[in-house]
């Protein structure tokens, strides 16, 4: 099995993507974003969701993502080339470093620009709350589990099914500053979900 088939075999993850190929510049800009904004990953273009390999024109690719990186990126997105052969087909590695520059933001359409991170294996917006948090901590370190404090919170969650800051507060007795940081460092790794959309904020098991 070659290195390109081993990575392949590993599937979609936090820190891999696969694509067919890139049409649509803002779609490819989310997960450029995502990527930079969390702890890097790889986008592999030429392949299929299902890991088929269908090949590319590598040319023509990287002038598409060059121009996602600079325009819909802000800031831009550093992207890292190789191309990638098996049998008679390219396939074209993209390598996006873990950024200093966090937040980065894509642009959904004009005077629109939002922030995304890296969830399992999807781009997903961020709140405001984890926007601040990319601007302080500019390296997310690897998930350790885990913390006495973040054991409780998981032993919360088998009883209930959501938990706000303030119960969490409450729950661990610690501050509301030291309650956000560990939530969201929960969030930057997956391991919870934040739901920002409902009047009162809340967090579930991913």
């Amino acid at each position: 099995m070659s290195d390109l088939e081993a990575l392949i075999a590993k599937g979609e993850s936090d820190r891999l993507d696969f694509k067919k190929t890139i049409t649509h510049l803002d779609k490819i800009a989310r997960t450029l974003v995502s990527f930079a904004n969390t702890r890097g990953g790889i986008i592999l273009v030429g392949v299929m969701d299902n890991g088929k390999i269908n090949g590319i024109d590598p040319e023509e690719e990287k002038y598409s993502l060059q121009q996602a990186a600079q325009f819909y990126c802000d800031p831009p997105v550093k992207l890292i080339f190789k191309d990638e052969e098996h049998e008679d087909r390219t396939v074209l590695k993209v390598i996006i470093p873990e950024s200093k520059q966090k937040p980065h933001l894509a642009k959904l359409r004009e005077n629109d620009w939002r922030g995304y991170i890296r969830v399992k294996d999807e781009s997903v917006q961020t709140s405001k709350m984890v926007m601040q948090a990319l601007e302080t901590e500019h390296n997310i370190p690897a998930y350790v589990p885990a913390t006495k404090i973040e054991a409780n919170l998981l032993t919360y969650f088998q009883k209930q099914p959501r938990i706000t800051l303030q119960q969490f507060m409450h729950l661990a007795n610690i501050s509301k500053r030291r309650a956000q940081r560990i939530l969201v460092h929960l969030v930057l790794h997956g391991v919870i979900r934040l739901h920002d959309k409902e009047k009162e904020v809340y967090y579930t098991l991913s």
